[in-house]
């Protein structure tokens, strides 16, 4: 939460005008990859349904395979062929999982974004800039200086040494 005095320039009685904002940084998702082991599939091999025709009820063509750990299952009988209708039940499971995988960390993810989400109160201040006084506060820390122009024209090595310090302080009183 960062709070911002200011006197606008469209202010004709030279009142201080108080804003706030909240900055919320997450973490950039990460690719999923799904990786299948053989041991966790169960293949059974069964004989095609539909229609008649010349190897419907002759062969064990169709496929149907279960991931055990989570229970999905894809199946297939659309080829004369065990072999590719096994590679089109593999693609069928790989995809399904991918989607599941997926789903799982977007929730994770929004998960943690609701955590960390405040009410944007103005108690819950970090810092405050207040230009009329040219003064940077730190409330977590302490830290107060009177060269907010500087501070926003890049340099920021007395903000940060601040807060590196209060950190190194909290350590050691932990300790």
């Amino acid at each position: 939460m960062h709070r911002v005095q200011r006197v606008p320039a469209t202010e004709s009685q030279g009142r201080i005008h108080t804003s706030a904002a909240g900055v919320l940084v997450t973490p950039e998702a990460e690719e999923i990859d799904v990786e299948i082991s053989p041991n966790d599939l169960r293949i059974d091999v069964y004989r095609s349904s539909g229609p008649g025709g010349q190897s419907v009820n002759t062969t064990d063509s169709a496929v149907r395979i279960t991931h055990i750990p989570t229970g999905v299952v894809a199946s297939c009988q659309n080829e004369k062929s065990q072999l590719q209708n096994k590679e089109q039940a593999l693609r069928i499971l790989r995809s399904r999982l991918l989607a599941m995988a997926q789903e799982e960390a977007e929730r994770e993810a929004a998960d943690a974004r609701r955590s960390q989400v405040r009410t944007v109160d103005r108690s819950e201040k970090i810092r405050t800039y207040n230009f009329p006084e040219n003064r940077i506060s730190d409330h977590r820390v302490g830290f107060k200086a009177y060269n907010l122009d500087q501070v926003l024209d890049g340099d920021l090595d007395a903000v940060i040494q601040a807060c590196v310090d209060a950190d190194s302080a909290a350590k050691l009183a932990a300790a």
